[in-house]
């Protein structure tokens, strides 16, 4: 059972219906039993890290999420904000991640841009793929994703990054460590590309 965590924060109903083009009757939850009888987690996040870190922790699902994820070692999604949160700490919060992941989430370096770049990025990039993973099966290597944010992951590790996408500079755009991957944008919103992402973590993990 695919269940995609409801804690107050996300486009959970926008992905859901991805899912059902895809046949997947993916349960939408923020009931701890329903987090412990999963078999793969899809982690949403929008907004604030430090208001997305809040709302979790007063869910009162973080521990089930945790013990899912680095116990149990089921398949886990994080979306957006959603990769945000696997990480040590960021930028934008004074709040501390999950920590499932080592690094950091920072803001886009504006000294690194050229003139004329704004924040947030909003728009489709082209990405490349930076490792073999079952995640990105058949997508060419230059598919393009919708993204719209102001932060991206830093892994410590960069063995860990899976997708990178440039914004005026290279940036990590999803990771892959063991069962946890991560995307910094929003597969519900990258059409064909974000379909047959999301159909790869439903068959290949």
């Amino acid at each position: 059972m695919m269940v995609i965590v409801n804690y107050g924060v996300g486009n959970l109903t926008s992905i859901r219906n991805m899912m059902m083009k895809l046949g997947v009757n993916a349960l939408i939850s923020g009931e701890p039993g329903d987090v412990s009888a999963a078999t793969k987690i899809l982690l949403p996040g929008m907004g604030h890290f430090d208001n997305c870190m809040q709302k979790l922790n007063a869910s009162g699902l973080r521990p089930v999420i945790e013990k899912k994820a680095m116990e149990d070692k089921i398949p886990v999604l994080g979306i957006c904000v959603g990769l945000q949160m696997f990480m040590e700490s960021s930028e934008e919060g004074n709040e501390q991640g999950l920590g499932w992941v080592k690094g950091k989430t920072i803001r886009f370096r504006r000294e690194k841009m050229e003139a004329g770049l704004k924040i947030p990025n909003m728009g489709w990039h082209e990405t490349e793929i930076k490792k073999p993973s079952p995640l990105m099966a058949g997508l060419e290597q230059d598919a393009r994703f919708y993204f719209a944010h102001s932060y991206h992951v830093e892994p410590a590790d960069r063995g860990d990054i899976l997708i990178a996408a440039n914004y005026g500079y290279e940036f990590t755009a999803a990771i892959e460590k063991d069962n946890l991957v991560g995307v910094q944008f929003h597969p519900e919103k990258s059409h064909r590309f974000g379909l047959r992402l999301l159909n790869n973590f439903i068959v290949n993990y």
